[in-house]
């Protein structure tokens, strides 16, 4: 990188990830004379996509293949890159990060992009070799080498990580059982007749799911070789994947003394407790949310470089979020709030013939939230109907449908195609 020029603002982001590496890019483009900006990430190497871990670890893509910013593309944008080294320290008096490579970097702006961390369950026989998580292409590394000798996997959590490893692990002839606290998968997404078909398209696969389990142990001497059960069971392992959800890394920020609560606490500017400290992405609760997903952290980023810059005054009010499983062949799409509350109905669409469901959850003439099942074409039409917050009007008896036919109901009021399976409301 050149010598900084006196002009310039030092700008530092902590986190390498997709949220740190997405604003750089952002700030760039925005104002490439601003800043001297240094990156500070603990991995090694470039930045990468991490939703498509999924797919490194079914075989669909190589590791260089979800790489977004390569070491390269850093030094062409006169981008300062610490990779491998992890900040440690915050020092906001003199402003200057410290890291565990023995550098103190100085700052003019701060953004903290430090991401989360997987929640490990405490309980007995969590550390032992063979317990994986799934979080970063390490993980992968781990589940691809143990997953070469065939064996069992048990993967804990039935959300969408867990389910993204239990078909990874299938497809590299690992018997895989999903074990699941609550008594249907991904409950924070779908419904329960939709996770219903969801259980049964897992089990023409081969993977065995669990559901009311609650892990008491992993159970070996050095190595895992099982997992028990709360109601007796024991489940043998080779392979133990903890997927049971994150928690924002607000470590460095809440020693360095900046208000914290779950995550990072930020204002609609993404700014912090400090006027110089920033914070994106899976760290940051904002309106007491935290979101884990791509949209918001790109939502974010693009807000966070256009105030950086001082060009654009924009505010980060909160995001609509949408959700999709990555598995080949099952179609899963969830957006919003579906579940149902008082002044709230529902319209339930079920073609078993097809394997198909939907349900529109809408209150006070707007549509609030959708579960798409096998069919999943429309996701994105109803993402922006919520998104917009518009009133549905002569669209809604044909909503159910999708797009084409809600906008001719709207139009011309002719009743919807008939045959479905079944079409209710209530």
């Amino acid at each position: 990188m050149s010598p900084r020029r006196a002009s310039r603002r030092r700008l530092v982001v902590v986190g390498n990830g997709m949220a740190g590496a997405r604003l750089v890019e952002n700030v760039v483009h925005h104002a490439p004379e601003r800043f001297d900006i240094t990156v500070i990430g603990a991995e090694p190497g470039g930045s990468y996509n991490r939703i498509l871990l999924s797919g490194v670890l079914a075989g669909d893509r190589s590791p260089t293949e979800i790489v977004t910013h390569e070491t390269d593309w850093y030094a062409a944008n006169g981008v300062g890159l610490r990779a491998g080294e992890a900040a440690i320290a915050i020092d906001r008096a003199q402003r200057t990060v410290a890291t565990d490579a023995g550098a103190a970097v100085p700052y003019d702006a701060l953004v903290l992009a430090t991401g989360s961390h997987p929640i490990i369950l405490p309980v007995p026989g969590a550390t032992l070799e063979g317990v994986v998580t799934f979080r970063d292409l390490r993980d992968v590394r781990r589940m691809v080498v143990a997953s070469g000798a065939g064996g069992r996997a048990v993967v804990i959590g039935g959300g969408l990580l867990g389910l993204e490893a239990a078909e990874g692990l299938r497809r590299r002839g690992m018997a895989v059982t999903v074990v699941h606290l609550m008594p249907f998968l991904m409950e924070r997404q779908l419904d329960e007749p939709a996770a219903a078909l969801l259980r049964e398209s897992l089990a023409q696969r081969g993977v065995a799911v669990v559901l009311s389990a609650e892990t008491m142990a992993v159970t070996g001497a050095a190595r895992a070789s099982g997992v028990s059960l709360k109601d007796g069971r024991s489940l043998p392992a080779d392979l133990v994947v903890m997927a049971v959800g994150i928690h924002p890394n607000a470590d460095l920020a809440r020693a360095a003394g900046l208000t914290c609560r779950r995550g990072v606490l930020v204002d609609d500017g993404l700014g912090t407790s400090d006027p110089a400290v920033f914070a994106i992405g899976e760290c940051v609760e904002h309106r007491g949310r935290s979101y884990g997903l791509l949209g918001p952290i790109w939502e974010q980023a693009q807000v966070l470089a256009g105030r950086l810059a001082e060009s654009d005054e924009a505010t980060y009010p909160g995001s609509a979020v949408a959700t999709s499983l990555k598995v080949t062949g099952i179609d899963v799409y969830s957006v919003g709030e579906f579940a149902m509350t008082a002044g709230s109905e529902e319209i339930v669409l079920e073609d078993c013939g097809r394997g198909a469901y939907r349900k529109l959850v809408i209150e006070q003439d707007r549509l609030r939230g959708a579960v798409l099942y096998g069919d999943v074409a429309d996701g994105g039409w109803y993402f922006e109907l919520i998104r917009a917050g518009g009133a549905i009007g002569t669209m809604r008896d044909g909503l159910i449908f999708g797009r084409t036919f809600a906008r001719r109901a709207g139009d011309d009021k002719r009743p919807p195609p008939l045959g479905v399976a079944e079409v209710a409301a209530s």
